[in-house]
């Protein structure tokens, strides 16, 4: 720590080098570690119609207010450090359900036994879910992984908004308020394009994720093999393949 206080302690000592000058700044961060500054302006980036005519688009339709939308970009940058942090502290491992993982054991059973490639991958989907938030754009999912990563966000989202996070204080406290807030099974409506996901947390349906089994076939839910879980939809927009890894 005191390179960072000190600036001419860096080259202390070191023959032929000579402090001249240095340049210090800090970032003010919260209780969670994140930075102040990156809070996205959710007020501009999402802003609200309370015109209530018949006639407008958009207070006639349903709204992802700028409140709505700070709980869903919290809960996104919390699983992904979490999800980061069980790549780090697993790596390779399979998962289970005896508590020791953050994120990866909330993922149906097919995927326990992925490695860390798939891990990092799946992590960077809930970033990217964040991205989306942050650039004023609904987190609607791309990919099998988004759409998982989806689910989560918003199951946590409603926790953060009724356990009063301390993320969600301050700034969240400031943004306008709506009646479209927080309407999370709206959001599961509007931002998916299906739920057949969830289909892959049922014993009963063991298998399903493969689209050679008749029962696949049948319902068309299409591969949710963990392998193509990266595959994107062929009606979204592809990301950018060179998005970097936050870890």
């Amino acid at each position: 720590m005191q390179w960072f206080i000190d600036s001419g302690a860096v080259i202390d000592d070191h023959p032929g080098i000579e402090f001249a000058e240095a340049t210090e700044s800090a970032i003010e961060i919260d209780e969670h570690d994140i930075p102040l500054s990156v809070w996205p302006q959710f007020a501009e980036l999402f802003p609200l119609c309370t015109c209530g005519a018949d006639t407008c688009d958009q207070c006639s339709g349903f709204q992802v207010t700028p409140r709505t939308a700070a709980a869903l970009w919290t809960a996104a940058g919390l699983l992904a450090d979490h999800a980061y942090d069980d790549v780090l502290e697993h790596g390779d491992q399979h998962a289970d359900d005896a508590g020791s993982w953050l994120v990866f054991d909330e993922f149906p059973r097919i995927t326990w036994r992925q490695n860390v490639v798939w891990r990092r991958q799946a992590a960077r989907s809930f970033d990217d879910l964040s991205s989306d938030l942050a650039a004023g754009d609904w987190p609607e999912p791309r990919c099998p992984a988004e759409e998982m990563a989806l689910h989560l966000i918003l199951r946590y989202a409603e926790s953060a908004v009724d356990d009063d996070w301390a993320s969600l204080t301050g700034r969240y406290a400031d943004l306008p308020e709506h009646k479209d807030d927080h309407n999370w099974n709206m959001l599961t409506e509007i931002l998916f394009q299906d739920t057949d996901i969830l289909a892959l947390f049922s014993k009963r349906l063991d298998g399903i994720e493969d689209p050679a089994t008749d029962q696949n076939r049948k319902l068309g839910i299409g591969d949710y093999r963990p392998q193509a879980w990266f595959e994107w939809f062929l009606n979204m927009e592809p990301r950018d393949t060179g998005r970097p890894f936050r870890r």
